[in-house]
């Protein structure tokens, strides 16, 4: 048994604020067949993320603040809301990916628990953290149902006429007309764009051309300037519907992960001395640990939050310095990757509320043990002992 659950099944599944359904849940909706563009009906739009925030701000009474962090090239909004009043910041992002459901669904509700919620756990977690969670952050490609978002490479150049004559940016996708956010982000937090920097590529930083990587780099500034260090980042996604988990043929429901900044023991990043690897890996055994609270009442270890909880795809060489959650931690923040099991809009309302359930725990996990001061005990190699899925080491 890994060594981190070797500290009682008793203490990881107890009873939590956030209490699991009754009876089994099964993972194991099938992955074959499934729509190569799955239907977005019943998941939360803009317009409808707007009318939900809103409630959620008026129901907190003052617990929760929503405000606009900038604009999409669209005209919408990107909304970040706060609510918390501790001195350590866990920042929060999902659908940067636009075409990745899940992570609003879980924010929207999380947001709705901690605004309103009398009970005095709750109240302490919020005592100690201050959550900011943006629920749709790539705006104009979630309401398109796409990957990228909407930014067409004239209306670049227009913005940044120093790039004129450049080869677009490497995560700029011609046919779209819009870019990979993910890749758009880079630790140098005051860079601005240079042609000579064109095209790129995926083992160098990003450029801040995108309206929604601007937004939230002047957000990450902002609350570094309050706060004095953003503690964690957690950036929400999903991943292929088929993967199973190692040795027992269990779809994995989430994989988490830490910074994909290469081998550990390259000099590469040795100008970002703030750079923690292990404490990176202590936040995504933490979201775990929060899944597996909720896998009691019944569930046992074909629940969706204990066995099909995985640690990420990443071999030592995978490099990405270009991602929000590789920028931020060259800055000293401990980032974490959310990887949802993907197509369950296609699977029905069950599947979508489990799944859903799920990233709203690892986050909970996080919120609790940042609050109980309990992550600092943790043993970040720890994360190696969860199990992977389908690849070898």
């Amino acid at each position: 048994m890994r060594r981190f659950l070797t500290l009682g099944l008793a203490a990881l599944l107890g009873m939590s604020v956030f209490a699991p359904a009754a009876g089994a849940q099964s993972a194991e909706a099938d992955c074959r067949n499934l729509p190569t563009t799955p239907s977005t009906s019943g998941w939360t739009d803009y317009a409808q993320l707007e009318k939900e925030l809103d409630r959620i701000e008026r129901t907190s009474r003052g617990r929760v603040e929503v405000s606009s962090i900038g604009q999409t090239q669209l005209g919408h909004e990107i909304y970040a809301a706060r609510v918390g009043s501790g001195d350590q910041v866990l920042l929060v992002t999902a659908e940067i990916h636009g075409n990745e459901k899940t992570g609003p669904e879980a924010l929207l509700s999380l947001l709705k628990t901690l605004g309103s919620s009398g009970n005095p756990q709750v109240q302490a977690w919020l005592e100690d953290v201050t959550l900011v969670a943006i629920p749709k952050f790539n705006v104009d490609g979630a309401e398109r149902n796409q990957r990228q978002n909407v930014f067409p490479w004239a209306d670049v150049v227009e913005q940044f006429p120093q790039l004129e004559g450049a080869a677009p940016a490497w995560n700029y996708n011609a046919r779209i007309g819009g870019f990979d956010v993910n890749r758009d982000f880079n630790p140098d937090l005051d860079y601005e764009p240079r042609a000579e920097d064109l095209p790129g590529g995926n083992l160098e930083p990003g450029f801040y051309l995108t309206n929604e990587a601007r937004a939230l780099r002047d957000l990450y500034v902002e609350l570094r300037d309050e706060f004095g260090h953003v503690e964690a980042y957690v950036d929400l996604h999903h991943m292929g519907p088929c993967n199973q988990v190692d040795g027992d043929g269990q779809y994995v429901s989430v994989a988490l992960d830490y910074p994909p900044l290469g081998p550990d023991d390259s000099d590469k990043y040795d100008a970002w001395p703030a750079l923690d690897q292990e404490r990176s890996r202590r936040y995504a055994l933490a979201a775990a640990e929060g899944m597996f609270d909720k896998a009691g009442n019944g569930n046992g270890q074909s629940s969706p939050f204990f066995g099909g909880v995985t640690r990420y795809l990443h071999p030592e060489w995978r490099d990405l310095p270009g991602q929000a959650r590789s920028s931020f931690a060259l800055n000293g923040t401990s980032t974490v990757l959310f990887e949802v099991r993907g197509q369950q809009q296609a699977w029905g309302q069950k599947q979508k509320g489990m799944l859903t359930a799920v990233v709203e725990a690892g986050l909970v996990g996080i919120v609790e043990r940042m609050a109980d001061g309990s992550i600092e005990q943790m043993d970040g190699d720890d994360f190696y002992e969860l199990p992977t899925y389908g690849w070898d080491q």
